[in-house]
């Protein structure tokens, strides 16, 4: 199967969207995901990509870096992280693109350092998510775009780490406007057998990260694509592969290989 690739925004030569997406397209990508800081600068933006959008360019998905998410331990921070996905959500769809991408929660809690023991039940945990995922969800589907969660390794999370746990989000909430993300790098980390991993949630996911064993670019540690790739196969998946990592060189030298790695040329 031809996986259609997506360069990340921040490493594409260019000063404007249609200038970053001639570049990724010269080095083998088909698109960019967009990539920001917040809420706020993803909402300025808009014009933005509308108009790239009108010029032709591909922006399937998007990630945004913010210390606001929807399993925050207080909950005027989640709730303000609900309104904020839903806004970035707007964005995507503005864009033309497909999805965003949410974790569960960076850096708020692991059960693999101290203190260990995090300050709200598992249940609660599981119960605030669904609500705010079947909230998240009904907004995107009715923009035509979907909310895709990221199942984070156990240093960065304390609640999704697999995509069997993203997977059961997926399936209790039972919307269009929600997938699972299978991040390769987390997925190293965590998946015993990442074919497998894959294998088990096939539908549900609607999106793949790229990163290797070390977290830069594809082919650049000892991460098994082929595994990987022949498992994306098996379940027919039509999505993209995005990176979502860093490089190990120019974006210009380094970006053909992994495009001739992914299509296995």
């Amino acid at each position: 199967m031809a996986f259609k690739l997506a360069a990340q925004e921040s490493t594409c030569e260019g000063d404007t969207l249609e200038e970053k997406f001639a570049f990724a397209q010269s080095v083998g990508f088909d698109g960019i995901e967009l990539s920001g800081r917040g809420n706020g600068v993803f909402v300025s933006r808009i014009p933005e990509l509308q108009a790239a959008r009108a010029a032709a360019v591909v922006m399937p998905s998007a990630v945004a870096h913010t210390d606001h998410f929807i399993g925050d331990f207080d909950p005027e921070i989640r709730r303000g992280a609900i309104d904020e996905l839903k806004d970035l959500l707007g964005a995507i769809a503005a864009a033309g693109g497909n999805g965003f991408v949410t974790p569960h929660a960076f850096g708020l809690f692991s059960r693999h350092l101290p203190p260990f023991t995090p300050p709200r039940s598992d249940e609660d945990s599981r119960r605030l998510l669904l609500e705010a995922l079947d909230e998240v969800a009904a907004h995107a589907a009715g923009l035509g775009v979907v909310a895709y969660l990221e199942p984070l390794n156990r240093f960065e999370d304390f609640v999704v780490n697999t995509l069997a746990d993203a997977s059961w989000y997926v399936d209790e909430i039972g919307s269009p406007g929600l997938a699972v993300v299978a991040d390769t790098w987390h997925m190293s980390i965590e998946e015993s057998d990442t074919g497998a991993a894959i294998r088990a949630a096939g539908a549900r996911i609607g999106h793949v990260q790229l990163g290797d064993s070390n977290r830069l670019e594809p082919g650049a540690g000892h991460y098994d694509w082929d595994d990987t790739l022949d498992a994306l196969d098996d379940i027919g998946y039509e999505g993209w592969l995005a990176m979502e990592c860093g490089l190990s060189g120019p974006a210009r030298d380094v970006l053909p290989r992994v495009a001739s790695l992914l299509r296995r040329e």
